[in-house]
């Protein structure tokens, strides 16, 4: 009997900086956990036309390929089982305050990167961005995420974020 991945939904608005990221991380780091395999999607309430150059840019930086994704849609992935859906911007949180299928659901809101108006800034905030995510990609991807209950991992996934703000000086 094969045991089901654990999946985790990143939702964000434009789909194209912050949630690619995320989806990213969890997809590569989650393929070679050892507490089995997770696996990532993401999508946007309003998904901008292309992922953010500055989002490929700072994944290939670190070894990532994520050249010719595509940003989907909240509709794209409605009616599939997600184990945690993770939003990344208020606008996602607003937008989608309950998503129908998520067992567990939790904010991880951090500045939209794009918002930068030169590319040295706009290169910088990813930069952040990407570590940002990726100390709390980390974090979730060494919990018993199989063996938690869903208010246990919407617990610990807030804590995550809050632990991770506090020492980032996000509010």
């Amino acid at each position: 009997m094969t045991k089901s991945a654990f999946r985790v939904l990143v939702l964000c608005t434009g789909n194209s900086a912050r949630s690619q990221i995320g989806e990213a991380l969890l997809a590569v780091r989650g393929a070679s956990r050892a507490a089995g395999l997770v696996e990532a999607e993401s999508a946007g309430s309003r998904p901008a036309p292309r992922v953010n150059p500055y989002a490929v840019e700072v994944l290939a930086a670190e070894g990532i390929a994520w050249e010719g994704r595509v940003p989907k849609t909240i509709d794209e992935v409605a009616g599939q089982h997600f184990d945690l859906v993770i939003t990344v911007c208020d606008n996602a949180r607003d937008a989608c305050p309950f998503f129908p299928g998520a067992k567990a659901q939790v904010h991880w809101g951090l500045p939209d990167p794009a918002d930068e108006a030169t590319p040295e800034a706009a290169r910088h905030a990813f930069r952040k961005t990407y570590e940002a995510l990726s100390r709390r990609v980390d974090a979730l991807l060494a919990l018993p995420l199989e063996s938690m209950s869903d208010e246990d991992r919407t617990t610990s996934a807030t804590q995550i974020h809050s632990a991770a703000c506090e020492s980032e000086g996000y509010s």
